[in-house]
């Protein structure tokens, strides 16, 4: 996709905008905005946990106002079936000729943005329906298969602390989500703008910010985002060293069962250039790799019985894979 340098310039400038329209309606959470961002901006999809009342439905409703984007919310209960995520075929008549024929009814997989509240709140069998969607960009239907639009988009939202009734999801579709994103409580400061905002008649109007097509070119743009052979080689340190088996990092050995799979350094990658091209770099630096490492790692390390116990988490392994994992000699 061929963009001049004057539309470059112009897209990227719409950038910070975007996260402002945001800002009338969410109160705080910038971190949590920007990997939301970001993740849109590499073309993958987005896991956000946090326990109730955070405004994660919220924060992605006002994320889909801001751009000329169809949205879909998906409610994702015990008894959603997958085809009623993905459609049906119905029986329909041709009144001219009589004739009686099966047509496919699109589900609400098929818009840009599509909000998956609560998605633990499903089987499997359910859960599974998105697999196809998020790697692929199509969904098979009675041998048919249908392309989605782009760009697509899932944002899956999870409740860490209600055990009864959720299913966890599986390692195959955690590794689907590009990033995980946890939700932590707003500081005092926040907590009174939220109250003083919420709690009036006054709503905020939301201004679309970017089309479809200025995102799809965002999302070329990131795959050019230079990044030194150095740092590219770093990240593959980081990541085998991830992988109890193979790892020479002792604290990795010691609370880690399964390392993260290559998918992981792709995905530390994109996400890391995403972010070069967010803050108007055009070129990764190691702050962009270690920041962005916590949310692509923390769903892609599992953790031992041993660290479950201990309360050591996959963040903390992060950190100590980030302290201890050989940088290249020359920093860039």
């Amino acid at each position: 996709m061929e963009i001049s340098e004057s539309n470059i310039k112009a897209i990227i400038a719409k950038l910070p905008h975007l996260k402002q329209e945001i800002q009338k309606v969410i109160v705080g959470q910038d971190q949590v905005l920007e990997e939301m961002i970001i993740a849109l901006m590499a073309g993958g999809h987005c896991l956000l946990e946090g326990v109730p009342g955070l405004a994660k439905t919220l924060m992605v409703k006002t994320l889909s106002q801001a751009m000329h984007l169809s949205f879909r919310r998906i409610q994702f209960t015990p008894d959603l079936m997958p085809t009623d995520i993905i459609g049906t075929e119905i029986l329909e008549e041709d009144h001219s000729t009589g004739k009686r024929f099966f047509k496919f009814n699109k589900g609400p997989i098929f818009a840009n943005i599509i909000l998956a509240d609560e998605i633990n709140r499903t089987p499997p069998k359910t859960q599974a329906a998105l697999l196809e969607a998020m790697q692929e960009f199509e969904v098979t239907y009675g041998g048919q298969t249908y392309p989605l639009d782009r760009p697509f988009f899932i944002l899956a939202t999870q409740n860490p602390i209600e055990q009864a009734g959720t299913y966890p999801l599986p390692e195959a579709q955690l590794d689907r989500f590009l990033l995980f994103v946890k939700i932590g409580y707003p500081n005092e400061q926040e907590e009174f703008g939220i109250l003083n905002s919420t709690t009036g008649s006054k709503k905020a109007a939301i201004e679309p910010v970017l089309t479809g097509e200025e995102i799809l070119q965002i999302q070329s743009l990131v795959r050019d985002v230079s990044i030194s052979h150095d740092l590219i080689e770093y990240v593959s340190k980081l990541i085998r060293a991830t992988r109890p088996d193979t790892t020479s990092v002792d604290y990795v050995k010691e609370w880690v069962r399964w390392g993260a799979g290559p998918r992981a350094g792709q995905a530390l990658i994109l996400t890391a250039k995403a972010r070069a091209l967010l803050k108007g770099r055009y070129a990764v630096i190691m702050d962009d790799l270690h920041i962005m490492a916590y949310p692509v790692l923390r769903h892609r390390i599992l953790v031992n019985f041993k660290a479950e116990a201990e309360n050591v988490n996959s963040d903390q392994v992060t950190s100590e894979l980030i302290r201890t994992v050989e940088r290249p000699k020359v920093q860039v």
